[in-house]
């Protein structure tokens, strides 16, 4: 039954070269997307769900084990892989190994060392409780008993979509969208993916690039249920990875109404809520608004992995007021659970709400800033059109005209030699976008990382450019306007890539913003101080 859509895998050890899928009106994944059955040997001690395991991947998985086996190191490893892939805050391990390390983080009492009751040390759940309310900005405390702790978001996912969906059943979710998804509720939970697919085309009743609208909510489901698939849930991500949106209070309302009228439950995924960086942007928390249209079937995730900048503790927390839903989620914690010392950690940590806000949120947000500029500067120097917004660790970018046929094979060559030139960038395919040619960068990284990633980043695009360039000379020129997206306030576009180009030509805009781009990667300021001078 865990396999019932895949054809040629019925029993033990299945031709898993031939295996395909049945296609849901182009509205569920395609499994060729994951998997890699070229040249796979199947393993006789699997079984054929076993054997799929195996080889379910993609791009994302591929990159992160290149990038383990070869890091980049200053001293010891300087021509290893810089990671711009793996959405991770590198910025601020100064204050957190300093505020870890402190005294009241180290008390091990008895009870933290037995069992504990499976949602979590009751201290924690209360911890927990209080700090969503002062965050979230709750119109009423928050209770503790509506809390549970697992160890990450990506259990809680595996977990909701266990308890709310039957195998084969179906959650909707908007692409492009976190990649880490798909295995925590395909792969693990066996429920499937129906995908509300998003454009950079402005049309109807957008004002935004990849706009998330009821309408096209409404017509996902509908062709879903044209198929006989039942849908019983709706996955938002709020701020939006890869996107870096951040959802109105009235964008969210209208979804959560929409969810109500087809009684679907709905899992918000908050886990970059305090990684707003910029004092013109705001955040809505779903349990910051005076109603929920229907609270028995809204559930809210958020944990500490990305706000806190410490992706290797491994902490998540659900609230939700639908008691079914918390106990059958309580049950699996036995198989996700924190460990009682690092359940004290974050409990301390919660509560120390002056250095969250006067030391960590102020740095972290600072420097999150100074970083996105740099990075988004960097892009305007090369000419290359991204999404503005400022929440998250992650610039969405179009690279959609280093594509020649507009192809998601064209995008994967195009990852892959970023690859071979020792950068790990996300390409769209990872977060099922529908067009090929956008690349997810994460920029919440140290200076001379982002330095010599945007210098490597360069290098590969100015030689694909030129590329593309001895190509069009052979060919009637040709504009490039239809492979770009709108140009509107939301995304930032350098003019003279919007003009046809059917012959290399210097002019002294080029020039500047060249020399701009050098001054900026160059260590010659550093280096050459007035009081060196003197």
């Amino acid at each position: 039954q865990a396999l019932s859509e895949i054809e040629g895998m019925g029993g033990r050890g299945g031709n898993l070269q031939e295996m395909r899928v049945r296609p849901l009106a182009k509205r569920r994944f395609d499994m060729h997307g994951f998997c890699n059955p070229s040249g796979f040997q199947r393993s006789p001690y699997l079984s054929a769900r076993g054997n799929f395991v195996s080889i379910f991947q993609g791009s994302s998985e591929e990159g992160y084990k290149a990038y383990h086996a070869d890091k980049y190191d200053e001293d010891k490893n300087p021509n290893g892989i810089i990671n711009f892939g793996t959405s991770e805050n590198k910025l601020c391990f100064d204050l957190m190994s300093k505020r870890l390390s402190q005294a009241d983080m180290n008390m091990i009492d008895p009870p933290l060392l037995q069992y504990p009751d499976w949602k979590g040390h009751q201290f924690l759940r209360e911890e927990v409780a209080r700090f969503l309310t002062y965050y979230c900005k709750a119109p009423a405390p928050l209770k503790a008993e509506n809390v549970i702790v697992l160890n990450g978001c990506g259990s809680l996912f595996s977990a909701l979509a266990t308890v709310l969906c039957d195998p084969g059943e179906a959650v909707l979710i908007a692409t492009p969208f976190y990649g880490g998804i798909t295995q925590s509720v395909f792969l693990y939970g066996n429920v499937k993916l129906v995908y509300v697919y998003l454009d950079s085309k402005i049309t109807g009743t957008s004002t935004r690039p990849f706009q998330l609208t009821v309408e096209k909510l409404e017509k996902a489901l509908q062709d879903a249920q044209a198929e006989g698939v039942s849908v019983r849930a709706l996955i938002l991500l709020n701020p939006q990875n890869p996107l870096g949106d951040i959802y109105s209070l009235s964008e969210l309302r209208d979804y959560l109404e929409f969810a109500k009228r087809h009684e679907l439950h709905v899992i918000v995924d908050e886990i970059y809520m305090l990684s707003v960086f910029d004092e013109s942007a705001t955040f809505h928390s779903v349990l910051g608004m005076d109603r929920l249209p229907d609270p028995q079937r809204t559930h809210v995730m958020w944990g500490i992995t990305k706000d806190f900048a410490v992706s290797g503790i491994r902490f998540g927390t659900l609230y939700t007021e639908n008691q079914d839903v918390a106990n059958a989620v309580a049950s699996l914690c036995y198989f996700h659970g924190v460990c009682g010392p690092v359940q004290h950690k974050v409990a301390q940590l919660l509560r120390d709400r002056d250095w969250i806000n006067q030391v960590y949120l102020r740095a972290n947000h600072a420097r999150l800033k100074a970083a996105h500029t740099y990075v988004t500067d960097e892009l305007k120097t090369l000419g290359v059109p991204f999404l503005n917004r400022n929440a998250g660790f992650f610039v969405w970018i179009d690279f959609r005209k280093y594509l020649k046929t507009g192809t998601f094979e064209e995008e994967l060559l195009l990852w892959k030699r970023f690859l071979d030139n020792k950068v790990l960038l996300s390409c769209g395919k990872a977060f099922e976008c529908s067009e090929p040619g956008w690349f997810r960068i994460i920029f919440a990284d140290k200076t001379h990382r982002l330095q010599l990633g945007m210098q490597r980043i360069r290098k590969v695009l100015e030689e694909r450019e030129q590329e593309i360039l001895a190509e069009e000379k052979e060919q009637p020129c040709q504009s490039d306007q239809d492979g770009k997206a709108d140009s509107t306030d939301e995304v930032i576009f350098v003019s003279r890539h919007q003009e046809p180009t059917c012959a290399s030509s210097s002019s002294l805009g080029d020039l500047i913003g060249l020399l701009q781009q050098q001054m900026r990667s160059s260590d010659w300021l550093q280096k050459n101080t007035a009081e060196q001078f003197a």
